[in-house]
């Protein structure tokens, strides 16, 4: 009984009101950047938009490790990726100003994409390595002045709940520009709204932010090591099976 009257209420409420608040997110986002304050308000308002989504859904995400991280540092942020709700619990509860690396296929969703493109997301380009190369410069200037970005190095949604495949993009940003990464484990996401599920269920996602590994002392990163750091931080606040 209750799971066909959280139904109706996601029909009936949820579904119009999410829209409205997502448009009104990304007109605000542009407004905002247009008249030149979308380096701060080019995080809040998404921000408060992603704690209304997860509050309209009956989703409670937790938080552990934000003493790890301070303000106006530049971060890369290493998250693994359960579902479509990873998006809004970083979002609304990583407590961090920071811009994405996403798709370059995301750039074409109507309104959401051209937000995002505005405000300073970094669109990913693999198709060729001028691409690339232009691709890593404008991640540059995103990160200066204390900018941070979040990263999925599995690059998709985990099938199965599991923890995949790290791809190498992220560490590649980090090692080039010195910076700390950040491991963060999503932990309920793929419960709440996995892959192959077209509608959110109620539930409650931790999020535990780990500490950051520095680049050693007048050097760089190891890529390889720093791949293996990352990933056995985020399995390590994942259940055993995983």
């Amino acid at each position: 009984m209750k799971l066909i009257l959280y139904r109706i209420y996601q029909l009936c409420v949820l579904l119009p009101l999410g829209l409205t608040l997502t448009i009104l997110a990304a007109v605000l986002t542009i407004f905002f950047t247009f008249i030149g304050l979308g380096r701060s308000l080019g995080y809040w308002v998404p921000h408060f938009w992603a704690r209304a989504i997860c509050l309209l859904t009956l989703v409670r995400v937790t938080v552990s490790g934000r003493e790890n991280i301070s303000q106006g540092q530049s971060y890369v942020f290493v998250a693994n990726h359960q579902g479509a709700y990873d998006i809004f619990s970083i979002y609304g509860y990583l407590g961090h100003n920071f811009r994405w690396m996403m798709k370059k296929s995301l750039e074409k969703l109507p309104l959401v994409g051209y937000s995002c493109r505005v405000s300073g997301h970094i669109f990913v380009d693999n198709s060729s390595p001028s691409a690339i190369r232009q691709t890593m410069e404008t991640a540059e200037k995103r990160l200066a002045g204390g900018m941070s970005v979040v990263v999925f190095p599995e690059g998709a949604r985990t099938p199965d709940g599991k923890l995949h495949r790290f791809k190498r993009g992220a560490y590649t940003l980090a090692t080039e520009f010195g910076l700390p990464v950040v491991p963060v484990t999503i932990d309920g996401a793929y419960a709440v709204m996995s892959r192959t599920t077209l509608i959110p269920h109620w539930g409650t996602i931790h999020l535990t932010i780990h500490k950051p590994i520095l680049a050693p002392e007048g050097g760089r990163h190891d890529l390889m090591e720093l791949m293996e750091k990352s990933r056995e931080a985020i399995a390590s606040a994942l259940p055993s099976e995983q």
